[in-house]
């Protein structure tokens, strides 16, 4: 099995499809207006799929994926259908924003799709509008459903929590989730890419948003799924549902992360706050061979060495992290 310098395997692969999103959620695309990829340079659906086999020969078991919003992009469940039958590959989920995912959860099952997580980080309308700038709630709980309906499932709720902004939003959401057989997972807010100038005073901790939760609806720790997963899970005591919380930032899990990214430009890349990534898509268009290519990601993966979120919290604890010194990939092209 391809390990890297802390003998982490790589089992899972998030897939950027799109840079494009028809939302400008504050923590992820804060700005109007980016200088997007241009479309010829975007991996066409022959050459992810290529990739993807190849990473499971590697030893991925899981693909994600993301964008951007994937289901801007035209013809989505086309992929998806090539991807599900790729054999050794063992789950295959997509993260969405759910503006498009009624017209789309029908086509996107059969296709072979078996379950989405969507993001929501609250269910007040006017404060939906503000978070994303140009998204319609009731688009998003209609898609949401269309996808229940379709039997895609489980079906789990992204919330971001972000101080002065939605940390009341938590027990609606919870409430929501419980009451519609919804997972929820809640995410501390993290200084992903350059633009949403992120703050420790933004941050609402792991710690805190179980004592909220708790408080109302108490829960007992289930841990993290295979021992690798980024949320640390959660079962309410009274049998109702679960919820998760991803805590990056005060509680890092550097040590288990199996997660490879590749962009919707073709690159490798090794964390979700990294500055570089390694080029794929040059290799797929010179006329490389498939040895090739693996002996290319073998050689970035086994000298992998990524633990930013771990380094973050010694810097914070010290007093001395600043985001604005490290320069990261901007979601909009890595994905989540």
């Amino acid at each position: 099995m391809l390990r890297d310098l802390y003998s982490r395997p790589v089992k899972d692969l998030r897939i950027s499809v799109t840079d494009r999103c028809n939302f400008r959620c504050t923590y992820c695309m804060p700005l109007d207006e980016y200088e997007w990829i241009d479309k010829k340079e975007i991996l066409s659906f022959e050459e992810i799929t290529r990739l993807a086999r190849l990473f499971i020969q590697l030893g991925v078991e899981k693909i994600r994926l993301t964008g951007g919003e994937p289901l801007v992009r035209r013809d989505i469940e086309s992929l998806v259908a090539e991807l599900s039958r790729l054999e050794g590959l063992k789950d295959l989920c997509l993260t969405t924003n759910g503006s498009l995912l009624a017209e789309k959860a029908g086509a996107l099952q059969a296709a072979g799709l078996r379950r989405i997580n969507l993001s929501l980080d609250t269910l007040d309308p006017d404060k939906f509008r503000r978070m994303t700038k140009r998204g319609d709630l009731e688009k998003v709980l209609e898609g949401l459903f269309a996808a229940q309906a379709q039997g895609l499932g489980p079906i789990k709720i992204n919330a971001v929590v972000e101080r002065g902004v939605n940390e009341d939003d938590i027990l609606p959401l919870v409430e929501f989730s419980r009451e519609n057989g919804f997972a929820i997972r809640f995410i501390e807010y993290m200084d992903v890419g350059n633009s949403n100038n992120w703050t420790s005073e933004k941050l609402v901790a792991k710690k805190e948003i179980l004592e909220i939760v708790n408080a109302r609806y108490p829960v007992r720790e289930v841990g993290r799924a295979e021992g690798s997963a980024p949320s640390v899970d959660y079962q309410f005591v009274d049998g109702r549902g679960e919820l998760g919380v991803v805590a990056s930032v005060t509680e890092p899990f550097c040590s288990n992360c199996t997660r490879a990214r590749l962009t919707a430009d073709g690159k490798l890349v090794t964390c979700l706050f990294s500055s570089v990534g390694h080029d794929l898509k040059s290799l797929l268009r010179t006329g490389s061979p498939d040895e090739t290519i693996l002996e290319f990601i073998t050689g970035v993966w086994t000298k992998r060495k990524d633990r930013y979120s771990a380094d973050r919290l010694e810097a914070l604890q010290s007093s001395t992290y600043d985001p604005r010194t490290h320069k990261k990939i901007e979601m909009i092209t890595l994905g989540g």
